[in-house]
């Protein structure tokens, strides 16, 4: 089983800094048979671990002499670099079913897909159960290879679950889908008439010109200039 040692810590909010550069991580453990409490476990060992095992594997916490088994109940992370900066374990009862979200593998081929260039539909990522601790398992297979014709499709309830497990999630609920590749039309804009300007024959004067015109001195009519008599 996946293993961390825990340290005991009494340091919270700003003066977490100093431990965090030494590549310490702050954890909180609670649960069955244990009492909540602050600790510290190594960030390197906990990142390899929590890729491993996700929040559906057991995880044993080692405190001096006892052995706490857990899950990785919560992550935070650094919004920036997506470093985990705290977490939350929770102690079982070996004994006790839990309940827990798995995800989901697709495994196979569609029929579906590769002959008849259906799209996959991969509706749900994960499915919550309902588990003995011993039992659990780290991902839960889907085989799409079920799928053969268009509108075919996988439930929660045509899942094949692990030893002990209850489903949880609605059990109609698709998981997997294919459908049928439609092409939609391109739809022409309608033509506004209104904006339509009609052109008309013949050079139109702009604006302005009709005025110069009537003042032109080659257009406009002179009197005239009669001849003085001397």
């Amino acid at each position: 089983m996946l293993q961390l040692v825990l340290e005991k810590r009494d340091t919270f909010g700003k003066k977490l800094f100093p431990s965090r550069k030494m590549g310490k991580l702050p954890v909180v453990v609670y649960g069955s048979k244990h009492k909540s409490g602050s600790y510290f476990v190594s960030v390197k060992d906990f990142k390899k671990i929590w890729k491993e095992a996700g929040e559906s594997t057991l995880v044993s916490l080692k405190e001096d002499s006892k052995n706490y088994d857990v899950l990785i109940q919560e992550v935070d992370t650094h919004p920036l670099s997506g470093e985990p900066i705290h977490a939350d374990f929770y102690a079982i009862d070996i004994n006790k079913p839990v309940e827990v979200k798995v995800a989901v593998e697709f495994v196979g081929v569609s029929p579906a897909v590769k002959n008849l260039g259906a799209i996959l539909v991969k509706v749900m990522h994960e499915l919550e159960i309902k588990i003995l601790p011993k039992y659990l398992v780290h991902q839960i297979e889907v085989d799409i290879s079920k799928l053969e014709k268009f509108g075919d499709a996988i439930h929660a309830s045509d899942i094949k679950l692990p030893v002990s497990a209850e489903l949880l999630t609605p059990a109609t609920e698709a998981v997997a889908l294919v459908k049928e590749v439609v092409e939609e039309k391109e739809e022409e804009a309608p033509v506004d008439l209104t904006a339509i300007e009609v052109q008309e024959k013949g050079k139109k004067p702009k604006e302005g010109e009709e005025a110069e015109a009537s003042t032109s001195p080659e257009k406009s009519e002179k009197p005239e200039k009669k001849e003085e008599k001397k």
